[in-house]
């Protein structure tokens, strides 16, 4: 090999190898690893399976602590992955998009990026809207939509089909999306980390007196592990505030 051959090689060498750790250092801060837990039926206890699921139902779980809520929801549709998506800080990350046989499975966490307006046993102003629904986009102008995820505490509305992006209303950033590991063989789900901004250390100061309450526990901070509940959220909730623009 020609000296100046050599020469390139090894430079295109040493780029790629940067190239790689400046990835693998972007995905270490998008990324936050957990426990791989699976969803299973909260009413026969048995793993949940992915084609039992209801197109455009709002489903439950606790993830990655037992007592912080994400929303799973089947949109009815492929869905491919969402990039620049961005957290308040400003760091850049991109969303793998929808898992299972039609990959139309999502799952986010239900605390809003706002004001973390959650799902509560009493009531929720957080949820995810299939059908129409009116709301002001980012400009402030009063739009029609559907499959949309809707904060009624301030207005915040979010796209699940494009990475839980801000569409119009307050919120700083995404929701922060669960990373799901579809078994194939088994039709079942696992949740396995966490993609985005997360709020969890702000919502566990905010809220740790009312957690203890609602859910009965004192370890409220307790990562999930093993399996963890699938439920409709109008079971867990009395009340859904349904707002509209």
């Amino acid at each position: 090999m020609k000296r100046r051959g050599f020469v390139k090689l090894c430079m295109s060498a040493v780029a790629g190898v940067s190239s790689s750790a400046e990835l693998l250092a972007h995905s270490s801060r998008e990324i936050h690893r957990y426990k791989r837990v699976g969803l299973i039926d909260q009413i026969n206890r048995k793993p949940v399976r992915i084609s039992s699921l209801e197109v455009g139902e709002t489903y439950l779980f606790q993830y990655p602590y037992v007592t912080t809520p994400c929303f799973l929801i089947d949109l009815g549709r492929p869905i491919k992955g969402a990039r620049n998506l961005r957290t308040r800080d400003g760091e850049s990350y991109h969303w793998p998009g929808g898992v299972g046989p039609n990959r139309s499975i999502v799952a986010f966490s239900a605390i809003c990026a706002h004001k973390m307006s959650h799902p509560a046993p009493s009531v929720s102003f957080i949820n995810y809207r299939h059908g129409e629904v009116k709301f002001l986009n980012s400009g402030e102008e009063v739009v029609k939509g559907t499959g949309v995820i809707f904060c009624c505490s301030e207005k915040s509305v979010y796209d699940p089909a494009s990475g839980a992006r801000v569409l119009g209303g307050p919120a700083p950033q995404p929701l922060a999306a669960i990373v799901l590991d579809y078994d194939q063989a088994q039709d079942t789900v696992y949740a396995t980390a966490t993609i985005g901004g997360e709020m969890f250390s702000n919502y566990f100061e905010t809220f740790a007196q009312r957690l203890v309450l609602e859910h009965g526990r004192m370890d409220i901070r307790r990562a999930s592990s093993g399996t963890t509940d699938l439920m409709r959220l109008r079971d867990f909730c009395v009340n859904q505030i349904l707002c509209e623009a």
